[in-house]
């Protein structure tokens, strides 16, 4: 069964299928840690009350960091979609070209 599947496959679409799947684990791991780095920095929605004190922050302490945690929540919805994207590509090159044909 080996021999037929090296057989049905030429090389260059094995090799390629092998750097495939190396760049798109790479971009996975990239991803994930792109996630992890800007979920972290984002600010915590607390509603705006002081879990000490129970005061309300005023609308300037609200929208002081606005414009950086809404670059941050696009970055991190954009990273996970390049995540999912990749994710099922690498699988789906699996059901393509099986690991014994590389």
């Amino acid at each position: 069964m080996n021999g037929m599947l090296l057989r049905s496959f030429p090389v260059a679409v094995t090799n390629a299928f092998a750097i495939a799947r190396i760049v798109l684990f790479c971009l996975v791991v990239a991803c994930a840690i792109i996630i992890i780095i800007t979920t972290l920095l984002q600010n915590n929605d607390s509603e705006g009350t002081n879990v000490i004190t129970g005061q309300q922050e005023s609308y300037y302490a609200k929208n002081k960091g606005g414009s950086r945690d809404g670059k941050l929540k696009i970055i991190t919805i954009v990273c996970a979609s390049i995540l999912v994207a990749c994710v099922l590509l690498y699988f789906i090159s699996f059901l393509i070209v099986p690991v014994d044909a590389v």
